[in-house]
């Protein structure tokens, strides 16, 4: 009697021993399904890491070649570079939001074409926010004062601002494609086309601030030369690329049909940049 309680014990043992293996098992597989993934999204993120390094070094250098000429320059870039953030960098961010689940949702359901459509009408939204944005930074000396800045800070940093009037177009253009082929998994050309605006930009701002009569205008003309050049390099490679022939068919009246559904997602992702 005493060995059958022991057998039944030892059963029991064996049959808890079998469990405890088997929840390892199943964790171990989970583990490996979880690296798979995670190396997935690094794959997909790294990339686009690298992307928004580049543009926002662009500005960065140019804050810091602008800093070199003297106090006063270092002072007025630096606040026309928070000034152009909030009022115009992180709305073009938020509009272009829109495109993430729109373009998301069309590329999901397979239709290719309305991915082009999406992108126009966020082109023109883009270009109208920037005009009136435009407005605003023509304007940027009276307003910092009465903002309560320095009256020579204000005006040198509108002086930085007015050169950045060209750049908000571009800036504007280039997020809708970014989205636009973010949303295709389209990731390797977005870090080539933004490395190389970033490496031609060193040496142009440089020329532009210690080389010509703009000096410190030059330091922003610089950043609004290279958004541009990124925006010319994207161009051909969306029209001509073979991985965008059936998501862009090139400029289509109907695009204007779906910029009110565009704006239903493009005004709260800017509010949400604020």
């Amino acid at each position: 009697m005493m060995s059958s309680d022991n057998s039944t014990a030892l059963l029991e043992h064996s049959v808890a021993g079998g469990g405890d293996d088997a929840a390892i098992g199943s964790w171990w597989w989970w583990w490996r399904f979880d690296a798979g993934e995670a190396k997935r999204q690094v794959q997909f993120s790294l990339p686009m890491i690298l992307t928004n390094v580049f543009y926002y070094c662009i500005r960065l250098v140019s804050v810091m070649l602008a800093g070199h000429l003297g106090e006063l320059e270092l002072a007025s870039a630096t606040l026309a570079n928070t000034w152009t953030a909030v009022t115009g960098f992180a709305i073009m961010i938020g509009l272009s939001g829109a495109l993430e689940t729109l373009c998301g949702q069309a590329f999901g359901a397979k239709l290719y074409r309305t991915l082009g459509i999406h992108l126009q009408a966020s082109r023109i939204i883009s270009f109208i926010f920037s005009i009136f944005i435009s407005i605003l930074w023509y304007f940027t000396e009276p307003v910092l004062i009465l903002l309560h800045q320095d009256a020579d800070i204000s005006r040198t940093a509108a002086l930085y601002t007015k050169a950045l009037i060209p750049g908000i177009f571009a800036y504007g253009f280039l997020l809708n494609i970014l989205r636009f082929l973010q949303t295709q998994t389209i990731i390797l050309p977005l870090v080539i086309f933004s490395a190389i605006p970033f490496s031609i930009h060193v040496g142009v701002a440089y020329c532009l601030v210690y080389k010509t009569s703009l000096g410190f205008e030059g330091a922003s003309l610089s950043i609004s030369v290279s958004l541009w050049v990124s925006v010319l390099l994207m161009a051909p490679y969306l029209a001509f690329s073979k991985r965008c022939e059936h998501s862009w068919e090139g400029f289509s009246r109907e695009s204007f049909h779906y910029i009110a559904v565009n704006l239903k997602l493009a005004l709260p992702s800017a509010a949400m940049q604020w």
